[in-house]
């Protein structure tokens, strides 16, 4: 059974919202950051990308950066540009992409959950990453910015939701810089929590869709909170951390797409002719060619598009991890033919968010920072769910979940 529990969140005042409101952390690099927050004093990227405060250059993972997160966060709360609600709440966050909209129900998961796999996985943490979010909530005593969860969509809680949003104005209700639409409510109906609390108790499993960092630091650092608490009960605030939890039938999965600096020292001739043992190429032309579903794959070398089918053998439909595109083209390609064994250490591949586009594919082979471009037909939530429920992990950089979570529309406090 899942956890959803209410919990007093932190919120910025209504003509401060979009302000406050910031792209995560992690899509962020320290001089996007600087550039995206500029001189809006509200925005939540001084305290989760604190550097932007600090002279460039400074190391991201100084004692210096963890201290001014935590003096930014009490700043914010002086000022009341975070105020904490009279109660505990659920709330629901809508995103609004291309004239669609999806519903999230945020309210606290569980440490619990977490450390017994009622959250389902699927991707592999980084220890770095991991630790550098850890020192983050526990300096700031907070869940700064949700986890994004998904859960097997239940027809009465998206009656519950839908007549609740039809009732109420939103409490904030504003388009980002970026074109996508941002919703928020607060539940203060006691009966509606009730029965969503109630709801989610029946579910068997709920799933880290992003933000997989955030989700372990968070329940890490509630289990490190317990265990040195002598006088621990289990109802103490951080045994829970911050999530929304979206229905799976609600989401989209975008393309994951991967560039690499050089051929491994073989010519364009050579190396589709050994990529022709794998596939079947067909030559594109100069239009951007997208793949057409599972198996087949775009690439973009010497200023034509290819499309590449992989051939019979070269997958396994019955298997949740080699049916994936990303694995086939790891086994077929990057690995034996370019010599790229490990995609997170490896720092001749990159990867590209499809929100980028195509064209941002082409962009960087054509400016000759990179030599090849692989597009890929994304993953579907069936396929997440069933790698997540057999305990499989997916290889890196597989999923791209878009629109992403504005971070400070509610935070979560620890105390």
């Amino acid at each position: 059974m899942a956890v959803l529990k209410p919990f007093k969140g932190l919120r910025p005042p209504a003509e401060l919202a979009r302000q406050v409101a910031s792209r995560p952390y992690d899509v962020l690099n320290s001089r996007e950051a600087r550039a995206e927050a500029g001189d809006n004093k509200y925005s939540l990227l001084h305290i989760i990308k604190p550097e932007i405060d600090l002279p460039e250059g400074i190391n991201l993972y100084s004692e210096e950066v963890y201290t001014k997160a935590q003096t930014n966060f009490q700043l914010f709360k002086d000022n009341g540009w975070l105020v904490p609600d009279e109660e505990e709440y659920l709330y629901i966050y809508a995103q609004t992409m291309n004239g669609k909209t999806q519903y999230g129900i945020v309210g606290c998961a569980s440490v619990d959950d977490y450390l017994n796999n009622v959250i389902k996985k699927h991707e592999l943490t980084r220890k770095d990453k991991e630790e550098d979010r850890k020192k983050h909530v526990r300096v700031t005593n907070a869940n700064m910015e949700p986890v994004f969860f998904s859960y097997p969509a239940v027809d009465r809680i998206d009656v519950l939701v839908a007549d609740y949003v039809k009732a109420h104005d939103p409490e904030y209700d504003f388009t980002a810089e970026d074109g996508f639409g941002h919703h928020f409510w607060v539940i203060r109906d006691r009966q509606m929590i009730g029965e969503l609390v109630e709801l989610f108790a029946q579910l068997p499993s709920t799933y880290v869709a992003d933000g997989h960092h955030r989700t372990a630091a968070a329940a890490l650092v509630g289990d490190e909170k317990r265990r040195a608490n002598p006088n621990h009960t289990g109802q103490e605030e951080y045994n829970y951390f911050l999530a929304v939890h979206f229905p799976d039938n609600q989401l989209t999965i975008i393309d994951y797409n991967r560039v690499i600096k050089d051929l491994n020292g073989l010519s364009a001739d050579a190396f589709i002719q050994q990529l022709s043992q794998s596939f079947a190429i067909e030559e594109k032309g100069t239009e951007v060619y997208k793949p057409e579903g599972l198996h087949n794959f775009s690439m973009y070398l010497d200023g034509t598009w290819y499309s590449l089918t992989a051939l019979e053998g070269t997958y396994d439909d019955n298997d949740a991890i080699g049916t994936l595109d990303v694995t086939i083209l790891t086994h077929q390609v990057l690995d034996p033919i370019l010599n790229i064994k490990d995609l997170r250490t490896d720092k001749r591949i990159d990867f590209v968010g499809g929100i980028r586009g195509l064209e941002e594919l082409k962009k960087r082979v054509d400016s000759g920072e990179m030599a090849v471009a692989f597009a890929l037909y994304p993953v579907t939530m069936k396929q997440l769910i069933n790698i997540a429920d057999g305990g499989h992990i997916m290889p890196p950089k597989t999923t791209w979940f878009e629109p992403k979570l504005r971070s400070g529309l509610v935070v979560h406090a620890l105390d």
